[in-house]
């Protein structure tokens, strides 16, 4: 947000023009200022194109899907906000968002998402026509997504199906093929988003009884944790599967074990379920797709 800072600073004696203000409200609706949701989507992404190429993508497929990530994760911050309009003034955490605080209007924020939706399939375009197809199901799932904790306890699972429905689209695009290995990816990023949104929904979890909106926090109740844990052991199990199937190396299972670590601190943050280190947990979350995509990156590079 340091661009939004240096535009205002040009006006340091008159009002600052409205268009700035205007695209810096924009700007927080598609968290700019939070990118954790973008890497939380970038490294399933690059796991599955690492693993579809043997080693280093295609450019130009490297390339969409990257950015890509970035419109699509933005695009679900603005239907998000639009689904959550009438609940997130009611939570502490979610009340000052452009939405929630009248400095933007619903049409604006349906607009941001459209555009947004409307470049990332544009990008698409340039892929091939499974790909192509492949992409409407994504849109579907990340559009759904806000709506689904109104009608069900997990909609982390909701979540976690279309950050990992990058999988399947990045084996298409990549080897124009779907394989077994394809399928592990996609389970692995939906334990893995279903265990860290958990978290998450920690946080929130007394706002959210309140307002009556569900999540796998409520729903699991005091075995949180617990099951936090199997999901996490799942996932690793998953990954060393994936790691046999692909004929990954010493690296790979290098970076598991530096993930292993991590997931072990985030159980110890959560220990008390108090929401600032449930946060932190959440966050923590980037490291340990950071650990293993580096794993895999490694060992494809060194071999």
């Amino acid at each position: 947000m340091l661009l939004f800072k240096i535009l205002k600073a040009l006006y340091p004696s008159t009002p600052c023009p409205a268009w700035i203000e205007r695209l810096e409200h924009y700007a927080y609706l598609i968290r700019l200022d939070r990118p954790i949701g973008t890497y939380l989507l970038l490294w399933p992404t690059l796991w599955a194109l690492w693993i579809a190429a043997k080693g280093w993508p295609d450019s130009l497929v490297l390339f969409v899907f990257v950015t890509g990530v970035f419109l699509m994760r933005s695009a679900g911050c603005a239907i998000n906000d639009f689904a959550d309009r009438d609940i997130d003034p009611h939570v502490e955490r979610t009340r000052n968002r452009p939405l929630a605080a009248g400095k933007i209007t619903v049409k604006e924020a349906l607009v941001v998402f459209s555009v947004l939706s409307l470049s990332a399939f544009a990008l698409v375009l340039l892929m091939n026509e499974l790909t192509i197809y492949m992409s409407f199901v994504g849109i579907a799932l990340a559009a759904s997504y806000p709506f689904m904790k109104r009608f069900h306890y997990m909609p982390q699972v909701h979540l976690g199906a279309a950050f990992g429905w990058a999988a399947p689209m990045a084996f298409t695009a990549q080897a124009n093929e779907i394989t077994p290995v394809t399928w592990l990816l996609f389970m692995a990023t939906v334990l893995w988003a279903t265990a860290y949104d958990t978290m998450y929904a920690m946080a929130d979890k007394k706002d959210d009884l309140k307002i009556g909106v569900k999540s796998t926090a409520i729903l699991f109740g005091d075995a949180d944790r617990f099951i936090i844990g199997m999901l996490q052991t799942l996932l690793l199990l998953d990954l060393l599967l994936i790691g046999q199937q692909s004929e990954l190396g010493l690296y790979y299972y290098l970076g598991l074990l530096a993930g292993s670590g991590l997931m072990i601190y985030q159980q110890y943050l959560i220990r008390h379920r108090q929401p600032a280190p449930c946060i932190q947990a959440f966050l923590n979350n980037n490291w340990f797709g950071l650990v293993v995509f580096a794993g895999i990156f490694i060992d494809y590079w060194v071999e």
